[in-house]
């Protein structure tokens, strides 16, 4: 039974100009995601680079995330074509590429979301990306719905901006704060006067060239004060903070000290 492709909200949200609201996922949890993806986010970060995820562990979480309103957006541990590949074979379809430091990085990103003659994706017919060979035109139309970020986290990359947000294919650049902070000279501390200079400058160059600028913060001030800078996909916190936070809360409050 044919089944029609379905649409990519989130991509289409940038596009237009509407910010998006996400939370980042660590836990490696399933459940947890399945909980997040019903609580009203736009989209939630499934991470690879800095999670104990691994491929199967993701598509669990694209899973779980199925009748949410949250997009998954897929960290991919590096730009790597085989990784890619196999991750939008499983169905993710919108994906953040760490450490990208040029628009010859971030053209590598898009090809490998691509096939060809415009990338490097290779073709499979049978895959639950394409509901099992069950949407007929998916591979003319998969590049439609799949969501491109890459991550600027160096001062070179921030500097490279204009060039890398000019590469056609990319949708969003997320700036990696506590990274930018140590190329800085300033590590682990991401609101240094400087950093944070640095963070609301490179939103603005984003959207200056057209692109959606993506953040995460822990803190509700910060939150707050890029979104007003122009930053469009922002994740507010993340799973394992909240856990962590509430828990201690919740223990001191039955237990003092």
């Amino acid at each position: 039974m044919p089944i029609e492709m379905p649409h990519n909200r989130f991509k289409r949200a940038l596009a237009a100009g509407k910010p998006q609201i996400g939370l980042w996922l660590t836990l490696a949890s399933p459940t947890g995601t399945e909980v997040a993806a019903t609580s009203g986010f736009d989209w939630l970060l499934i991470d690879m680079e800095h999670a104990p995820n691994e491929l199967p562990d993701v598509a669990h979480h694209l899973r779980a995330a199925e009748g949410g309103t949250a997009e998954p957006v897929v960290r991919v541990p590096w730009n790597d074509a085989v990784m890619v590949k196999r991750l939008l074979d499983i169905g993710a379809r919108s994906l953040l590429f760490p450490f990208v430091q040029s628009a010859e990085e971030a053209r590598r990103a898009v090809a490998a979301t691509r096939y060809p003659p415009h990338g490097i994706r290779g073709f499979a017919g049978v895959t639950r990306a394409n509901r099992y060979g069950r949407v007929p035109d998916y591979a003319k139309r998969a590049s439609e719905e799949i969501c491109v970020l890459v991550q600027c986290e160096t001062r070179k990359a921030v500097a490279d901006i204009p060039a890398i947000a000019a590469v056609d294919g990319v949708d969003g650049i997320f700036i990696g704060p506590s990274d930018l902070a140590a190329d800085m000279g300033h590590l682990a501390n991401t609101q240094h006067p400087e950093v944070q200079a640095a963070i609301l400058a490179a939103g603005k160059a984003i959207t200056a060239a057209g692109k959606a600028p993506g953040f995460l913060s822990l803190r509700e001030d910060e939150s707050r004060r890029v979104l007003a800078g122009g930053f469009l996909f922002v994740a507010v916190h993340t799973d394992v903070a909240l856990l962590a936070r509430q828990a201690e809360a919740l223990a001191k409050m039955f237990k003092g000290g």
